[in-house]
């Protein structure tokens, strides 16, 4: 016999469970390439389908791999809420995941990268901003997984470059120009319209060239005159690897994103003035503010990270020189 008790907590529980099914459904497109990253993958694949909110279908399109899409039909090919699509030849992420958003199905597409993990309340929190603010499209915060430890001679302003949002980043509730693409959400219509991400910029099978995300932002304001909600509530971490903690590797990194930034200019899309913005706040806020910190407590981490601002400023200064002159 139910109580009436009982009775009252069946029917919350319906009520609660048919207005999650009455919101918006979401897709998530996961776009993988090698086996090397398989277990990864998987990790990621399965923080999407244990999120804490009911409407969602993961879209895998696997770049051209038929060990990799035959390993994951075996392991989620059974599922109903996992499409699997595998590309002919290898077109790199941003085609994938613009195909990945052509094949969903759900009112709002998110982004999620192969070396990543989502909080259990990701998607929750991407929905409930865009129902606050009515947004066309919306992003999150992306946390650090240490894989090794952090390296004591990086500054937080540059975790950037590991793909971990860096103080200062942004307002909470308020548009910014883009998010991460690994924590990147659009209204599907709306990313469509927009004809995707840039095929031209992301990595591929020959360069890790990089400011898709940058780009469509641009366009996403000249189209829409919106920007990307920013919810630090919405949770990716991003896994650093072992090599990406390494100088060598970051200084690389810091160069190529220079010529990103130079090949994003080149396409014609403009710019709005982020990076300026960073620069001035790096250099005229973040730097002095170490700078101080150092006269009054002095060490040899916080001289070396204060050097390092300025190293890593002059790579992607002369990524950025070197992506002119080449490619004039």
């Amino acid at each position: 016999m139910i109580s009436g008790s009982d009775l009252g907590v069946l029917q919350n529980s319906y009520s609660s469970g048919k207005e999650n099914k009455d919101r918006m459904k979401v897709s998530v497109v996961l776009c993988t390439y090698t086996m090397q990253r398989y277990d990864d993958f998987n990790e990621a694949a399965e923080s999407i389908l244990n999120q804490a909110y009911e409407s969602i279908e993961l879209v895998v399109v696997v770049d051209s791999n038929s060990a990799v899409y035959n390993r994951a039909m075996e392991d989620f090919g059974s599922r109903r809420d996992v499409f699997l699509h595998n590309n002919s030849e290898n077109r790199g992420v941003s085609y994938s995941r613009t195909k990945g958003a052509a094949l969903a199905s759900g009112e709002v597409v998110a982004f999620i990268d192969d070396d990543a993990i989502a909080e259990k309340n990701w998607i929750a929190e991407l929905v409930a901003a865009y129902e606050e603010h009515n947004a066309v499209s919306v992003g999150g915060r992306m946390e650090g997984e240490w894989i090794a430890d952090r390296p004591w001679f990086l500054p937080t302003e540059f975790d950037w470059l590991v793909g971990v949002t860096h103080p200062g980043f942004g307002v909470d509730g308020e548009e910014v120009r883009n998010t991460f693409e690994s924590n990147l959400s659009f209204r599907r219509d709306v990313f469509l319209e927009l004809g995707g991400f840039d095929k031209e910029l992301g990595p591929d099978a020959d360069s890790y060239s990089h400011s898709e995300g940058a780009e469509i932002g641009i366009r996403l304001r000249k189209e829409y005159d919106r920007g990307v909600v920013y919810n630090a509530d919405a949770v990716v971490r991003h896994k650093v690897f072992e090599h990406r903690t390494r100088l060598p590797w970051l200084l690389s990194r810091a160069f190529g994103q220079g010529v990103s930034k130079w090949r994003m200019s080149d396409t014609g899309s403009g710019s709005t003035g982020e990076e300026s913005t960073y620069l001035f706040n790096l250099l005229f806020d973040r730097a002095p503010r170490r700078i101080n910190g150092l006269a009054s407590s002095p060490s040899l981490v916080a001289i070396v990270q204060l050097a390092m601002i300025f190293i890593l400023t002059a790579c992607v200064g002369l990524g950025y020189m070197y992506g002119l002159v080449r490619f004039l």
